[in-house]
């Protein structure tokens, strides 16, 4: 459990540094299985090494990527289990990109309909105003 830099482990205040998130994200990732329990130390820390630092890099790009945790959870399930083929990845991957297009194209229709909106909207001080008229059909 030896962190490559310094030749010590990490516990969780360095690794969430190391990994730019916040410790509560770590603590989060641990609870719902996400990343492994790491061992501790005699005094009870816990201990992170550099393979930790990668499976949390792994897990936070994931999610900025926009994949689910459950998403997350299959594809570090294929990793784990060594049973990753390209061909499977590629699948869920293409999967995810079509419920990405799916939702900017989702977006794309809200902006039109809030520009469209907005654009009748005087902004005068008057009471009656055509985005509350808009939202209440």
């Amino acid at each position: 459990m030896r962190d490559h830099i310094s030749g010590r482990p990490l516990r969780r205040k360095e690794l969430a540094r190391r990994t730019g998130c916040n410790i509560e994200t770590v603590r989060y990732y641990e609870k719902i299985g996400l990343m492994p329990e790491p061992p501790r130390s005699a005094a009870g820390y816990r201990l992170y090494d550099e393979d930790h630092v990668s499976r949390l890099r792994f897990v936070l790009r994931a999610r900025e990527l926009g994949f689910a945790i459950d998403e997350v959870r299959d594809l570090l399930g294929l990793v784990d289990s060594g049973t990753q083929t390209c061909a499977e990845v590629k699948e869920r991957t293409e999967r995810h990109l079509s419920d990405v297009r799916a939702r900017i194209a989702d977006l794309r229709r809200i902006e039109k309909v809030l520009a469209a909106t907005a654009a009748r909207c005087t902004g005068e001080r008057v009471p009656e105003c055509p985005v509350l008229e808009a939202l209440s059909r």
